[in-house]
Order: structure tokens, then sequence, then C-alpha cells
């Protein structure tokens, strides 16, 4: 199955490239036949302005000006073709373009597929989750992504002034939670691209999570350049929603939130349900109604304490357990069949910070959460003190709660736990 996936895999990119580096690398022709060709149609066109001239149908001035025009256009064709140094220079930048997309191509493929796909379904087809399975194939993708990254920066050196280059090496290295190689390469990136506002944002989140999982100072600054240059970026957005909710200035909070939503794309259904979500809270507690953490422990309502340094993996401090269904659900016919297990912070922002989906035939269900199922890379189940973990059979099948959705919830407890159980035991009024 890997041979195969892998062969089919590099086919498609040898022809993607293919496709794409032909017309690049196609050297131009320039023949002696083709100015032959424009020569003569040149001279009857000055013929023609004689003419006109002689038969008093252009002043002096408009002869002359026609003429100058003339001149010029046979100027520039002559040169043209007569200018073989030209010629070459514009190969050599062309075949510096390949090259570029040569490299960039295969790396962000890969990178696109650690993040977004599931290395494990390769050589174990039934596992329904990278982050549960697989370790070791994900391990062997890692370091080849590691090693591909490597040599794309190499290749960047040699052009250092490649900014969608160093864009694309610095995300890569966030993809890979390799923040500290993140940052000095978000700021050559964004020095050659100061009006970035995706750059700008990006470089605010892994500066962010790079110095303890803060947002304030320069990654404040730059969120705010960010928006000042798109005032619809929606990461910019959420993460200015984050600083304001965690200064408890609910009412921005919510309208920035908001904001995002609106500018989501369509398809992004899973943080349409986050942003939901939190523009509830933030509501909520502007209005002096309960929030959740009140409602799990009555906490004083204040600003996110700042979180602990994350371990080199997240994996230590993940929170196991199983989720069952409560002894008065247990013999009624039509149930919800979208389970939704998550991991929220008890006194900070109200988005998840580790989340799975299952179904309900897999109850009893026993699940993990760790960091590779966090929703954000600026806030991970390992840098929180105390969550509480959330059980929830969902009508719409979205993680966004509505009335008669079956609900769960463990109590207070910190990241590292093992063995909890959540029994889903009420209905949402």
């Amino acid at each position: 199955m890997t041979a195969t996936f892998w062969a089919i895999v590099s086919a498609m990119t040898a022809s993607i490239l293919g496709l794409l580096l032909y017309p690049l690398l196609k050297r131009p022709a320039q023949t002696g036949s083709e100015r032959e060709k424009t020569l003569p149609v040149y001279r009857q066109q000055f013929s023609e302005l004689e003419q006109d001239r002689a038969d008093g149908l252009l002043t002096d001035e408009q002869y002359q000006a026609a003429r100058s025009e003339l001149e010029r256009r046979v100027l520039e064709e002559t040169t043209t073709a007569e200018s073989p140094a030209a010629v070459v220079g514009g190969l050599v930048n062309l075949r510096m373009v390949a090259l570029s997309l040569a490299l960039l191509i295969p790396a962000s493929s890969g990178v696109l597929y650690w993040t977004l796909g599931n290395p494990a379904a390769m050589t174990h087809p039934g596992v329904a989750s990278a982050s549960q399975g697989g370790a070791g194939d994900d391990a062997q993708m890692a370091d080849s992504l590691n090693t591909l990254i490597e040599q794309l920066r190499k290749k960047l050196e040699q052009n250092p002034n490649d900014a969608v280059g160093w864009g694309l090496l610095a995300r890569s290295y966030m993809a890979m939670e390799r923040y500290a190689d993140a940052v000095p390469i978000f700021e050559k990136a964004t020095k050659l691209d100061p009006n970035n506002a995706g750059l700008l944002a990006d470089y605010a989140d892994a500066l962010g999570v790079h110095q303890g999982r803060k947002l304030d100072g320069r990654p404040e600054t730059l969120i705010q350049k960010a928006l000042k240059l798109d005032p619809h970026n929606v990461k910019a957005l959420m993460l200015s929603g984050t600083i304001a909710y965690n200064r408890k200035d609910f009412a921005r909070a919510a309208k920035e939130w908001e904001d995002a939503h609106a500018h989501l794309p369509p398809d992004d259904q899973e943080s349409s349900d986050q942003l939901k979500a939190s523009i509830a809270e933030a509501k909520r507690r502007l209005g002096g109604g309960p929030s959740m953490s009140m409602m799990v422990a009555n906490p004083p309502m204040e600003a996110a304490k700042p979180a602990k340094p994350a371990t080199p993996s997240g994996q230590s401090r993940a929170i196991t357990g199983k989720v069952v269904l409560g002894p008065n659900f247990a013999g009624k016919a039509s149930l919800p069949d979208t389970l939704f297990v998550f991991a929220k912070d008890v006194a900070g922002p109200p988005m998840p910070v580790s989340i799975v989906r299952a179904s309900r035939k897999d109850l009893p269900f026993t699940f993990r959460l760790d960091d590779s199922t966090s929703p954000m890379p600026s806030r991970k189940l390992s840098d929180i003190d105390t969550v509480v973990i959330v059980a929830r059979l969902s009508k719409s099948g979205k993680a966004m709660p509505e009335s008669g959705d079956l609900e769960g919830m463990s109590q207070p407890i910190k990241p590292g736990a093992e063995n909890i159980t959540v029994v889903i035991d009420h209905e949402r009024p």
C-alpha cells in the first residue's frame, strides 16, 4: 500500500511539475524569417504616411507624430530581435522561477498533507484519526518533511529576496510545531513583504506561541497592523478577539469574532461552529449570565493566566478516557448520530483546546485528547492548567450546541489525567 501510494503521488507530482515548468523552460523562437515578414509591413506604413501628407489628409504635426511613433516601433522590433543578451537574461529568470516552483510545490504539498492529511492511513486503513495510531509512520513522515524543509531553506539562502518562499518556509516550521525556527523566518519574510496581512497574522500567532502563549506586546502590534491592511483577515480577527476576551472586554471580543465568522470560507464548518460558541460565551459574559466556567467551577471572572510552557511533544499531558451513555438514554430508540468530545479551558476563552469527532455507534467511545487534536496552534491542551471534558451527541451534526443535544461533562481536571469517564446524562433545553 505504501509503495503504491508513493508511486501515485510521485507520478502526479511529476505530471503537474511538467505542465507548469515546460512553458517556462521552453526557449522562445526568434527567427530571421519573422523579421522579414514584419519589416515590409512597416515600409508600407511609411509609404502610406507620405501619401496621406501629400494628399493633405495629415498636417505636418500629425505626420511627424505618426512617423515618430512608427520609427519607435521599428526600433523596438529590431532591438528585441537582435538582442541575444536580453533573451538569455529572460531565460535565466524563467529558469530561476522554474527551479523555485520545482522546490516549493513538493514541499508545500508535503506540509499540507502532514497538517491536514492522515499519514497513518497509508499503512493502517482502519485508523480513523492520525492522532490515535501510526506513531511510527508519523515519525518517519516528520523526518522526511524536516529534510525537505531544510532543503528548501538552503535553496532560499541562495535566493534571499524570495518573500513567498520565506513565508512558505515559516509556515512549514509552524505546521511542524518548530516555533523557535518559525519566528526568525517570519521576521525575514515580513521585511520582504511588509504589507501582507495574512503573513503578519501568522507571524503574530507563531510569536505568541513562542513567548509563552501570550499575545501581548509585539504579537498584538502585528495583529493590529494586519487588520489595518485587511480589516477582514479571519486569523487576525480571531486573535484580536482572544486578546479582548482575556482583558474582559467581552463586547469587543464578540464583535471581532462575529466579523471573523462573517468572512470565513464557506466550507470551514469546524471554525464556524467554534466561533459561534465563542461569540455566545462572550455575549453571556457581557450580559452577566452564567458562563461555562462559572457553571463548572464558579471561578472569578478574570483574564486567563499565562499558560505554562508546552512539553516537547504535548503527549505527556494527554487526557484519555471513555464516553458512555447514561442509563436514562440507554433504551431510547432514536439518538443523535454525531458525537463530539472536547476539552475546554475552565478559566479562559470558550473555544475548545482539543476536540475529536466520532459517531453514536462508537459508544462506549474511548478517546484521547492531546496537542495533535488542538484546533489552533496558539491554544494547545498541554498549556492549559484546568479543563473540563464535554461529550455531546449533536442533532445537527455541528459542534455548536443546540436545543435537544445530549450532553455529559466531567469535573475540572488537569491535562495528563487518564481513564476518566464522561457520562452523557442530560438533554439541552
